[in-house]
């Protein structure tokens, strides 16, 4: 693994490709989504420690995950790309990461049999801690603050001194990031992620009678898996059957954080985000000359990019020359964000403009921010009908473009919540009180996110094969 140098002269700065990108020169672009932070001293003084920790990740692995990514946008292989919603201090344990990454190797095993490829899983985990707003502002009981941005800036309570952004919060994060990526590393290759303990937990979901009619996918891994061990291939004579290969990602949202963890990349001499594998741009801050998008141009990480329904075909192909001037394969992951029934009127005109462009990038599906919705019971809340119909709705386009479906990117959890309804255990509006935790937007529980690997399972075999998988009758 490529060693690192830290630059710890903050008025180093590297350049790349020639061009006149500095780790700062986001700063003299408009900036919007970032907090002004009220003692601009306290705030130098943690960017100059920051500056001086080790990176969380290294650049070789973020090259790996590039070029596997290249991979995706070529069909061989698929993305699944998931976690919190925003990342918790309070919420933070073991407990939990270790929930989350147990349902996303499941995830990735039933997804691996329906696309008859590789997976690259890439958690939003380690890095996820801060979240734009729709508005600058909230008001409860006509009390009016600032609004809550995500633990990294600020703190949930509504309270004038919690609503405060403070610049600490960002050594906090780093520190709960490090312990995680740790956590992370060691299920990755302690024997956590065996193949045959993963098919196993599948198995369990679906002997209970709400999954029954998963029964037939979770049989023919189990064959598979059986076949297999009876071949002599286990993880003892197979190392990759015990080891899975993880990669974090996050929303390049705070670019003080984001430029403190820049580093030269010792190996190649370009700058790399030190603080996860993948950063994404949202569909707020994707401004072709904003803050957000000068930083990420500058890095060599995969970059993602939210595509909503205000993206333009002009402003898409400004974004891909700026973010992937070179056309690398892997660099660029386009994030379609649509919500049901609007896919259809959206996704064509972007794969156009992309082809129209020449452009390498991955296509990945999040059907998840496109499809909130408020209960009667006054709860942010996500139907399960409409989030798969989004997922099918972006296969459906792709077959009819002739353009690869890379993958898949979802708000979920590993915990028993009661955020989202619908799914095998039909939770209802009614529910929705039972176990509400999330601090921003509502997350799939483990339950959902299974079932839904199962369904993005069956349009991966229907793609593959032409034939759609008929699942059993739960009746």
């Amino acid at each position: 693994m490529p060693q690192q140098t830290p630059d710890t002269d903050r008025n180093a700065r590297a350049t790349l490709r020639g061009d006149d990108w500095q780790r700062g020169s986001w700063r003299t672009r408009p900036r919007v989504q970032m907090p002004d932070y009220p003692d601009a001293q306290a705030l130098a003084a943690v960017e100059a420690q920051l500056a001086e920790f080790p990176p969380l990740v290294f650049a070789g692995e973020a090259r790996r995950l590039k070029a596997q990514l290249a991979d995706v946008a070529q069909g061989r292989r698929f993305l699944l790309q998931g976690g919190d919603c925003a990342e918790s201090f309070a919420e933070f344990s073991a407990d939990n990461i270790r929930d989350t990454f147990k349902v996303m190797l499941q995830m990735a095993v039933v997804l691996t049999w329906g696309a008859q490829l590789p997976v690259v899983k890439v958690g939003r985990m380690a890095g996820q801690f801060a979240k734009p707003r729709s508005a600058a502002t909230e008001t409860m009981e006509g009390v009016e603050l600032p609004s809550y941005r995500g633990d990294i800036i600020n703190g949930f309570d509504f309270t004038a001194a919690a609503r405060v952004p403070d610049p600490m919060r960002m050594l906090q994060a780093y520190t709960q990031a490090a312990a995680s990526l740790n956590l992370l590393r060691a299920f990755s290759t302690g024997g956590y992620a065996d193949i045959h303990r993963v098919q196993s937990w599948i198995a369990d979901f679906t002997d209970g009678p709400e999954a029954a009619r998963y029964r037939d996918i979770a049989d023919r891994i189990s064959d598979a898996m059986a076949f297999m061990q009876a071949a002599g291939v286990t993880a003892e004579t197979a190392h990759e059957l015990g080891t899975v290969e993880f990669y974090t990602s996050h929303e390049a949202l705070l670019l003080e954080y984001e430029e403190a963890l820049a580093r030269i990349d010792s190996t190649t001499g370009l700058p790399v985000a030190g603080s996860g594998h993948m950063l994404w741009i949202g569909d707020r801050t994707r401004q072709v000359d904003g803050a957000h998008v000068e930083f990420c141009r500058g890095v060599q990480n995969p970059i993602g990019l939210k595509c909503g329904p205000s993206i333009s075909t002009d402003d898409l192909k400004a974004l891909i020359a700026k973010l992937n001037p070179q056309n690398e394969a892997g660099r660029l992951t386009l994030i379609a964000r649509f919500g049901a029934g609007s896919v259809g009127d959206h996704l064509p005109r972007l794969i156009r403009a992309v082809q129209e462009e020449g452009a390498n990038v991955v296509w990945s599906c999040d059907p998840m921010h496109g499809n909130t919705i408020k209960s009667a019971s006054g709860y942010k809340t996500r139907p399960f009908d409409s989030v798969l119909r989004e997922v099918r709705e972006f296969f459906q386009v792709h077959a009819a473009e002739g353009t690869v479906p890379g993958g898949v990117h979802f708000e979920m959890t590993g915990r028993d919540v009661t955020e989202c309804t619908g799914g095998v255990r039909a939770i209802t509006d009614h529910d929705l009180s039972n176990r509400y935790h999330t601090a921003c937007d509502p997350r799939l529980n483990a339950s959902q996110s299974l079932e839904l690997a199962f369904l993005v399972a069956e349009e991966l075999r229907a793609r593959r094969t032409g034939t759609p998988v008929q699942l059993r009758d739960p009746s």
